[in-house]
């Protein structure tokens, strides 16, 4: 086949672009006279058959195509003849159902094929043995994109929304996303099993206006298909794999079986020790259905497991599930172990209100989040009553929730059924809302979990409280400090500990003014006494601890918490606290230590499918990159937060995103640019930041407004500004901010009162301690002396800026503080050569202009970002170009560009 030939199919083969093109190889070379032979491998439903048949019609335009089967395949001399004319493509669909004498015949045509160069054999069979020794190309399953494309061209999801046909199904209207994902899980990548079980749901099911059903029907045809290379086992083999596969269900999804509890069942029933140690902690094989990771055994493929199950007899696969559960019964340390309990579920013919009761009892008890989910899934299956089994699906869905698996806590919610006249389906919004809270709008979590308060409050004390926490959360991040007061107003008296009622008490307090009481009542909750608080407790501390301004105590409290969630839980906690201690690492200038555990966080907000946790991550990080650099790492991790936080109305992640491109602007000297990102945020108006950061940036609009060049004509917003700091200061306990405070005096003050301003901003300094911050005052002062001539006393605190900067691994700070110490004439070795070769004719201070100017600044944007006069920049201009004899600055950006000499 030459490259132009296209494959062309009534129904597209989704995901197979790789399997197509090695397809079209082998055409290629068969109709260049070199045939050859090549298996098509793999289970049933992954398309093997529509990969052959697309070869098949590809090559009807270049030659014959024979369809052999175990009836009878010619003999060599008969193939050689019907290839003398034309190329021949010989396909075999499914030739492991072929009789043995039938499968040789095949065999040895395929082997044979050097004397016969204008023939080629493609052959189909499932995953087994049969054909190992030829050429063979393994089918995967779809991956998750080619999945969803074929799931909308089934369903007319894509086209229906357009306008379009409607689908395979007749079905013209989009996909509800919990649906799409829900089958998606189920099919797991087989395009046949994805094509039954959506063929099987109704419209309103797939639109999700009525819940769907559980299980899913649509599976039996490929789980039966599946389950055909069981009959050819031995006994042993398949008695085997049915305990394995039940052995299972009672595991986290991926978990496999433990083989220690397969060798007691498999004892027991009678099998041989010796073909079970061979098995389970030996080399034999299963035929390759079963492989060994330590003392776990996996399926090679999920579907084999659901096959083994859907093969064997009702009455056998009963059996099996009580054996399993006995003897989990036997060796729990729980009077009836869940584990137990799962397995009964799985052997119960039909509803069994009181197992379904054990089961929502047991799954009460601290097991993992995931295994609770699972029990209470079983618990739903087995209850008759509506209303019950909606609320044990809703708490399934929030122990999945719990656990970091949003997906399956979706598809549960999906299970629930309508809401009318019962009053504990305030559960269902309550764990909308808490996905909401980790993956929606803001907003929406808000007021899902303001109403799931409302329902659940008459019955459900302990879930009403954290949906009103829950809300006021979502509150917080949005920036709105009247909804924050709103949800925690609502939180009435109970049974909740003196720490909450501090924490609620003083949240409330400092939102509304009240900054004393607020900070009194806060302190009562910054060191949890018990060393076995619960993660959420350490957590609301560290919020006090910031929110006092108490730095250390916020590290601390925050690597409790971390470790809190490592040790009990739930992983859906993980990024969160993460994401707090890195915030406080941040506060305290531990910026490496900050940039580790946000890294850690946003891997595993990705992993438990947690994109808010992502955005408020992507923040903290691009604000450590504000500081170590480099500026193309703060500005991709600026824009991933302010992408996210814009549709989900996070204003603290944006507000944090936005600081952290100014202070990198501010880094590279762009104090425009940087004054003009924070303006914003510290005026009032409508656009201000978030009440919690506004504060935390003003420095940072000081400095970069004063060296922008704006602190006469915005000199009542600056003093403004620093005013409100200054309140902010005084009942803060952040050990930076009386230094952050003198300094912004300092670079508003007359020339006569600047030198005792910033020698007062260094002695605040020396006693909070913290590189960065007193490096960046000792930048701005020698800056602001070298200005005033005054280049001898400059260099001093300039070349300990540098020093400073370096240690702590600002780099772009540093390349700054070694700029304005070789405009200040130092010459030692402390600072870097400027330039080489083209530049190294240049004095400093020409350097710094040319450089400047080859970014593109304008003589007005350079005086300002080094702090010179338009006139000086010219004149300095002007001897740059005639240095290197050119004539205008397109020439100076092509001489420094990477282009350049």
């Amino acid at each position: 086949m030459t490259s132009s030939t296209t494959v062309h199919s009534p129904l597209r083969l989704y995901g197979r672009s790789g399997e197509l093109a090695i397809l079209e190889g082998l055409l290629a070379r068969l109709w260049q006279g070199d045939g050859g032979a090549l298996v098509l491998a793999a289970p049933p439903g992954l398309g093997r058959t529509s990969l052959l048949h697309e070869a098949a019609a590809v090559h009807r335009t270049r030659g014959p195509v024979l369809h052999a089967d175990e009836r009878g395949l010619p003999g060599p001399e008969a193939l050689r003849e019907l290839a003398a004319g034309r190329p021949l493509l010989v396909c075999a669909d499914d030739a492991h159902t072929w009789d043995r004498p039938s499968r040789t015949a095949l065999i040895s045509a395929a082997r044979g094929l050097d004397t016969a160069g204008r023939l080629a054999i493609l052959i189909t069979a499932d995953d087994g043995p049969a054909f190992a020794d030829l050429p063979t190309l393994r089918l995967g399953p779809l991956d998750e994109d080619a999945s969803a494309a074929l799931l909308d061209r089934l369903a007319g999801g894509a086209e229906g929304r357009l306008g379009g046909a409607p689908g395979v199904f007749g079905v013209t209207e989009g996909l509800d996303p919990v649906v799409r994902a829900e089958l998606l899980r189920e099919a797991a990548g087989n395009p046949r099993l994805l094509t039954a079980l959506t063929g099987r749901l109704t419209p309103d099911q797939l639109a999700g206006r009525t819940p769907l059903p559980c299980p899913l029907p649509g599976a039996e045809e490929v789980l039966a298909a599946h389950a055909e290379r069981l009959d050819g086992l031995p006994a042993h083999t398949r008695a085997l794999l049915l305990l394995a596969a039940a052995a299972q269900e009672h595991e986290p999804a991926g978990a496999g079986a433990d083989a220690l509890l397969l060798l007691r069942a498999g004892t027991r029933t009678g099998l041989p020790r010796d073909f079970l140690d061979g098995v389970l902690f030996g080399a034999a094989a299963t035929d390759g259905f079963l492989q060994r990771a330590g003392s776990r055994l996996h399926f090679s493929r999920p579907l084999y497991a659901r096959a083994v199950l859907h093969h064997a007899p009702p009455a056998r696969r009963r059996a099996t599930h009580e054996l399993l559960a006995a003897l989990l019964a036997e060796s729990g340390d729980h009077p009836v172990p869940l584990a137990s309990l799962v397995q009964l579920a799985c052997a119960a013919p039909g509803p069994d209100h009181a197992l379904a009761t054990r089961l929502e009892a047991a799954a009460a008890s601290p097991y993992p989040h995931g295994q609770r989910s699972s029990a209470l899934a079983r618990a739903a299956g087995l209850t008759g009553d509506q209303p019950a089994r909606s609320a044990r699906f809703a708490a399934a869905a929030e122990q999945a929730a719990l656990a970091g698996d949003p997906p399956l806590a979706r598809a549960l919610l999906a299970r629930t059924g309508p809401s009318a006249g019962e009053p504990r389906h305030g559960l269902a919004p309550y764990v909308h809302g808490l996905l909401a809270l980790r993956t929606g709008p803001a907003a929406d979590a808000h007021e899902a979990l303001l109403a799931a308060a409302e329902l659940l409050g008459p019955y459900d004390h302990r879930r009403a409280l954290d949906a009103l926490v829950g809300a006021a959360e979502a509150a917080w991040v949005t920036g709105d400090a009247v909804g924050y007061l709103e949800a925690m107003g609502r939180v009435g008296p109970g049974p909740y500990d003196r720490a909450f009622a501090a924490y609620r008490g003083g949240m409330c307090a400092v939102l509304a003014g009240r900054t004393e009481a607020g900070h009194a009542l806060l302190r009562q909750c910054l060191q949890p006494a018990d060393r076995t608080a619960e993660p959420a407790a350490l957590l609301r501390a560290g919020v006090a601890a910031l929110v006092l301004g108490e730095v250390a105590v916020a590290c601390r409290t925050g690597a409790r918490a971390l470790a809190a969630v490592r040790t009990k839980g739930p992983d859906a906690l993980l990024p969160q606290a993460l994401e707090h201690l890195a915030y406080a690492e941040l506060r305290a200038g531990c910026h490496a230590a900050a940039r580790a555990h946000a890294l850690e966080g946003l891997h595993a907000a990705r992993r438990t499918g947690q994109p808010n946790s992502s955005v408020h991550l992507h923040a903290v990080l691009a604000l450590a990159a504000s500081v170590e650099g480099p500026a193309e790492a703060c500005a991709a991790h600026s824009d991933a937060a302010l992408a996210g936080a814009g549709p989900h109305g996070l204003a603290q992640a944006a507000t944090l995103a936005t600081w952290a491109r100014a202070r990198a602007d501010l880094a590279a000297g762009r104090s425009e640019e940087a004054a003009a990102r924070l303006g914003p945020l510290v005026r009032p108006g409508p656009r201000q930041g978030h009440f919690a950061a506004r504060m935390l940036a003003v420095p940072c609009y000081v400095e970069a407004a004063v060296l922008a060049g704006r602190a006469v004509e915005e000199a009542g917003e600056l003093h403004a500004a620093v005013a409100e700091f200054a309140r902010w200061t005084a009942r803060t306990a952040d050990p930076q901010a009386p230094a952050q405070l003198a300094r912004c005096r300092a670079l508003l003050a007359p020339a006569e009162e600047a030198d005792a301003r910033y020698a007062e901003a260094l002695g605040h300094h020396e006693r909070a301690g913290g590189d960065f911050e007193r490096a960046r005052t000792q930048l701005l002062y020698g800056q602001w002396l070298r200005r005033r001539r005054r280049t001898r006393e400059a260099r001093t605190p300039l070349r300990d800026a540098l020093v400073a900067f370096q240690r702590c691994s600002a780099r772009a700070w540093a390349e700054r503080a070694a700029g304005e110490l070789r405009a200040a004439g130092e010459q030692g070795p402390l600072v870097r050569p400027a330039a080489d070769g083209v530049l190294s004719a240049l004095t400093p201070q020409q350097q710094r202009i040319a450089r400047c100017v080859a970014e593109g600044a304008t003589n007005r944007e350079v005086a300002l970002r080094l702090s010179l006069s338009p006139r000086t920049v010219d004149h300095h201009l002007r001897n740059v170009f005639a240095a290197l004899s050119i004539r205008s600055r397109t020439e100076l950006a092509r001489l420094l560009g990477p282009e350049g000499p």
